[in-house]
């Protein structure tokens, strides 16, 4: 197993580094430079700026200048947060989006695999219902759905704040916002995976041992069925705990999501390809974490 691990870890090397590369050279293909939206400065200071941030250099020697950084773990500074490098704002704003995006995670999972197993089990009326709740949950997108949940509890019923984020209850609004959606969809996963594996025989043998209903979904129904589910809640927990761009934005939450959009606005070159190398990185460990997982609920499965 730990080789398997470590293994991964290996591989995963080259793929960051064609990551990192490709977010480089799409960032300087694109027209026009970070400090074109200021005021005009003067031809001296604009030169002095960019001999700071090496933007006179060759392309090629500000691409090694990064990899260099890179290999330190260094992703250098913000062109826009004066006094602030790539890793000051990630260090501040990551723990916020994870907070958020865990909260979201947790409602997703609990309710996606808890609604989608009693439609499954129980079907009639409770499997159409959750059918067209999930329906509705995957077409209603997460700021329309932000803004309503905003409109009821905050405006009109005044139970929770609208937005930022001071204290604990600032939290709710955005994580269902962010994770009611992600919850429709493995509701549908969950569902179609439950009714897979219950026509199987060693559901029926357990029925016919006189095991209890809850102990046969706790025990066989739910541990051959989540495989799919798990699957798809790696690169899903990744989005997740990185951050929501446009949730995060609609809320002004501080985290990285927020500082993303911001970052592309004003070509904040640095500050885009370090979240951009931080999204990929969590999708490497999610992936990593999925695979070991599903090798656990299913013997079957061996690591390759």
């Amino acid at each position: 197993m730990i080789r398997v691990v470590l293994s991964r870890l290996l591989w995963s090397i080259p793929v960051l580094f064609l990551v990192a590369t490709l977010t480089f050279v799409i960032m300087h293909a694109v027209p026009g430079g970070p400090f074109d939206k200021e005021k005009k400065l003067p031809p001296e200071i604009k030169a002095n700026v960019e001999a700071k941030y090496h933007l006179n250099e060759p392309l090629w020697r500000q691409y090694g200048l990064y990899l260099g950084g890179l290999m330190k773990g260094d992703l250098g500074p913000s062109y826009k947060y004066l006094g602030r490098t790539v890793n000051d704002v990630i260090a501040d704003t990551l723990p916020v989006s994870a907070e958020l995006g865990i909260l979201a995670l947790l409602i997703a999972a609990v309710l996606g695999v808890g609604s989608g197993t009693l439609a499954a089990v129980n079907g009639g009326a409770v499997d159409r219902m959750n059918i067209i709740l999930a329906t509705i949950g995957i077409s209603v997108p997460s700021f329309v759905l932000g803004a309503l949940l905003v409109l009821v509890f905050s405006h009109t019923f005044h139970l929770l704040p609208p937005a930022l984020w001071e204290d604990p209850r600032n939290a709710i609004l955005p994580a269902l916002a962010l994770g009611l959606a992600p919850a429709a969809y493995i509701a549908r996963l969950t569902r179609s995976a439950v009714l897979g594996v219950q026509g199987q025989d060693y559901i029926r043998t357990a029925r016919a041992k006189g095991l209890s209903e809850g102990t046969i979904i706790r025990r066989h129904l739910l541990r051959n069925a989540l495989t799919p589910v798990v699957t798809i809640l790696g690169p899903l927990a990744a989005g997740l705990i990185t951050g929501s761009l446009v949730v995060e934005y609609i809320f002004s939450i501080p985290g990285m999501g927020k500082f993303y959009i911001t970052a592309a606005t004003n070509r904040d070159y640095p500050l885009i390809m370090g979240v951009t190398l931080v999204y990929a990185i969590f999708i490497v460990l999610a992936n990593l974490a999925v695979d070991l997982i599903n090798a656990y609920l299913d013997p079957r499965i061996r690591l390759q």
